[in-house]
Protein backbone atom coordinates (compact mmCIF):
# COMPACT_ATOMS: atom_id res chain seq x y z
CA UNK A 1 0.00 0.00 0.00
CA UNK A 2 1.29 3.45 -0.92
CA UNK A 3 2.15 6.16 1.59
CA UNK A 4 -0.93 8.27 2.38
CA UNK A 5 0.82 11.59 1.71
CA UNK A 6 1.93 10.42 -1.74
CA UNK A 7 -1.56 9.09 -2.45
CA UNK A 8 -3.14 12.46 -1.55
CA UNK A 9 -0.51 14.36 -3.59
CA UNK A 10 -1.17 12.11 -6.60
CA UNK A 11 -4.92 12.66 -6.26
CA UNK A 12 -4.45 16.44 -6.06
CA UNK A 13 -2.26 16.38 -9.17
CA UNK A 14 -4.77 14.23 -11.11
CA UNK A 15 -7.70 16.39 -9.99
CA UNK A 16 -5.98 19.68 -10.88
CA UNK A 17 -4.90 18.33 -14.29
CA UNK A 18 -8.48 17.20 -15.00
CA UNK A 19 -9.98 20.55 -13.97
CA UNK A 20 -7.42 22.53 -16.01
CA UNK A 21 -7.96 20.41 -19.12
CA UNK A 22 -11.76 20.42 -18.75
CA UNK A 23 -11.75 24.23 -18.50
CA UNK A 24 -9.68 24.49 -21.68
CA UNK A 25 -11.94 22.00 -23.49
CA UNK A 26 -15.10 23.75 -22.27
CA UNK A 27 -13.79 27.10 -23.52
CA UNK A 28 -13.40 25.65 -27.03
CA UNK A 29 -16.52 23.48 -27.04
CA UNK A 30 -19.22 24.57 -29.53
CA UNK A 31 -21.78 25.11 -26.77
CA UNK A 32 -23.94 27.25 -29.05
CA UNK A 33 -24.76 23.96 -30.84
CA UNK A 34 -24.89 21.51 -27.93
CA UNK A 35 -23.83 21.53 -24.27
CA UNK A 36 -21.05 19.34 -22.88
CA UNK A 37 -23.64 17.39 -20.87
CA UNK A 38 -25.76 16.82 -23.98
CA UNK A 39 -22.63 15.71 -25.83
CA UNK A 40 -21.82 13.29 -22.98
CA UNK A 41 -25.29 11.73 -23.30
CA UNK A 42 -25.00 11.39 -27.09
CA UNK A 43 -21.45 10.05 -26.75
CA UNK A 44 -22.58 7.28 -24.40
CA UNK A 45 -25.53 6.34 -26.59
CA UNK A 46 -23.34 6.13 -29.70
CA UNK A 47 -21.01 3.69 -27.93
CA UNK A 48 -23.86 1.34 -27.04
CA UNK A 49 -24.86 -1.58 -29.30
CA UNK A 50 -27.28 -0.36 -31.96
CA UNK A 51 -26.78 3.18 -30.63
CA UNK A 52 -29.52 2.44 -28.09
CA UNK A 53 -29.18 2.44 -24.32
CA UNK A 54 -31.48 1.87 -21.39
CA UNK A 55 -32.01 5.10 -19.47
CA UNK A 56 -30.88 3.28 -16.33
CA UNK A 57 -27.53 2.43 -17.98
CA UNK A 58 -27.19 5.96 -19.32
CA UNK A 59 -27.61 7.30 -15.78
CA UNK A 60 -24.68 5.15 -14.66
CA UNK A 61 -22.45 6.28 -17.51
CA UNK A 62 -22.83 10.06 -17.56
CA UNK A 63 -21.37 12.64 -15.21
CA UNK A 64 -24.61 14.28 -14.08
CA UNK A 65 -27.35 13.22 -11.65
CA UNK A 66 -30.32 11.01 -12.56
CA UNK A 67 -33.00 13.73 -12.48
CA UNK A 68 -30.79 15.94 -14.66
CA UNK A 69 -30.28 13.09 -17.15
CA UNK A 70 -34.03 12.54 -17.49
CA UNK A 71 -34.66 16.25 -18.15
CA UNK A 72 -31.73 16.44 -20.55
CA UNK A 73 -32.96 13.38 -22.49
CA UNK A 74 -36.41 14.99 -22.71
CA UNK A 75 -34.82 18.16 -24.17
CA UNK A 76 -32.78 16.12 -26.67
CA UNK A 77 -35.94 14.22 -27.67
CA UNK A 78 -37.82 17.51 -28.16
CA UNK A 79 -35.02 18.62 -30.52
CA UNK A 80 -35.28 15.33 -32.44
CA UNK A 81 -31.75 14.22 -31.48
CA UNK A 82 -32.86 11.12 -29.54
CA UNK A 83 -35.98 8.95 -29.43
CA UNK A 84 -37.42 7.39 -26.29
CA UNK A 85 -39.29 4.08 -26.32
CA UNK A 86 -40.51 1.67 -23.65
CA UNK A 87 -38.12 -1.13 -22.83
CA UNK A 88 -39.78 -4.36 -24.04
CA UNK A 89 -37.86 -6.34 -21.39
CA UNK A 90 -38.89 -4.06 -18.52
CA UNK A 91 -42.21 -2.22 -18.78
CA UNK A 92 -41.01 0.43 -16.36
CA UNK A 93 -37.78 1.06 -18.28
CA UNK A 94 -37.01 3.38 -21.15
CA UNK A 95 -34.71 2.92 -24.13
CA UNK A 96 -32.99 6.00 -25.51
CA UNK A 97 -31.74 5.85 -29.11
CA UNK A 98 -29.89 8.47 -31.08
CA UNK A 99 -31.67 9.61 -34.25
CA UNK A 100 -29.96 10.13 -37.61
CA UNK A 101 -30.13 13.88 -37.03
CA UNK A 102 -28.65 13.41 -33.54
CA UNK A 103 -25.85 11.21 -34.86
CA UNK A 104 -24.98 13.72 -37.60
CA UNK A 105 -24.81 16.53 -35.02
CA UNK A 106 -22.80 14.36 -32.63
CA UNK A 107 -20.25 13.48 -35.34
CA UNK A 108 -19.84 17.12 -36.38
CA UNK A 109 -19.21 18.23 -32.79
CA UNK A 110 -17.08 15.16 -31.99
CA UNK A 111 -14.49 16.00 -34.65
CA UNK A 112 -14.09 19.52 -33.26
CA UNK A 113 -13.93 18.21 -29.69
CA UNK A 114 -11.41 15.49 -30.59
CA UNK A 115 -9.15 18.14 -32.16
CA UNK A 116 -9.24 20.12 -28.91
CA UNK A 117 -8.51 16.99 -26.85
CA UNK A 118 -5.59 16.18 -29.12
CA UNK A 119 -4.18 19.71 -28.70
CA UNK A 120 -4.59 19.82 -24.91
CA UNK A 121 -3.67 16.24 -24.03
CA UNK A 122 -1.79 14.78 -26.98
CA UNK A 123 0.82 17.52 -27.06
CA UNK A 124 1.85 16.91 -23.45
CA UNK A 125 2.30 13.12 -23.55
CA UNK A 126 3.77 10.69 -26.06
CA UNK A 127 1.93 7.54 -27.17
CA UNK A 128 3.54 5.31 -24.53
CA UNK A 129 2.63 7.80 -21.80
CA UNK A 130 -0.93 8.06 -23.11
CA UNK A 131 -1.17 4.24 -22.99
CA UNK A 132 0.15 4.29 -19.43
CA UNK A 133 -2.39 6.99 -18.53
CA UNK A 134 -5.24 4.90 -19.94
CA UNK A 135 -4.08 1.87 -17.96
CA UNK A 136 -3.65 3.84 -14.72
CA UNK A 137 -7.02 5.58 -15.03
CA UNK A 138 -8.77 2.29 -15.80
CA UNK A 139 -7.16 0.72 -12.73
CA UNK A 140 -8.24 3.63 -10.57
CA UNK A 141 -11.80 3.52 -11.92
CA UNK A 142 -12.13 -0.24 -11.54
CA UNK A 143 -10.47 -0.15 -8.12
CA UNK A 144 -13.16 2.14 -6.73
CA UNK A 145 -15.80 -0.48 -7.46
CA UNK A 146 -13.83 -3.22 -5.72
CA UNK A 147 -13.32 -3.77 -1.98
CA UNK A 148 -9.90 -2.52 -0.87
CA UNK A 149 -7.22 -5.15 -1.51
CA UNK A 150 -9.18 -7.19 -4.07
CA UNK A 151 -8.44 -7.17 -7.78
CA UNK A 152 -11.33 -7.21 -10.27
CA UNK A 153 -12.19 -10.41 -12.11
CA UNK A 154 -11.27 -10.57 -15.80
CA UNK A 155 -15.01 -10.86 -16.50
CA UNK A 156 -15.54 -7.46 -14.85
CA UNK A 157 -13.24 -5.70 -17.31
CA UNK A 158 -14.81 -3.83 -20.23
CA UNK A 159 -14.85 -5.70 -23.54
CA UNK A 160 -12.60 -3.12 -25.21
CA UNK A 161 -9.80 -3.53 -22.65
Amino acid sequence: MADRAITVAAWESLFRAQVTIMRALAAEFPSEIISLNEYDVLFNITRAPGRRLRLKELNRAVLITQPSVSRLVDRLAARGLVAKTHDPEDGRGTIVAITEEGFALFRRVAFTHMDAIDRHVGHALDERELGDLIELCDRLRLGVAEPVGEAPDDDALPADS
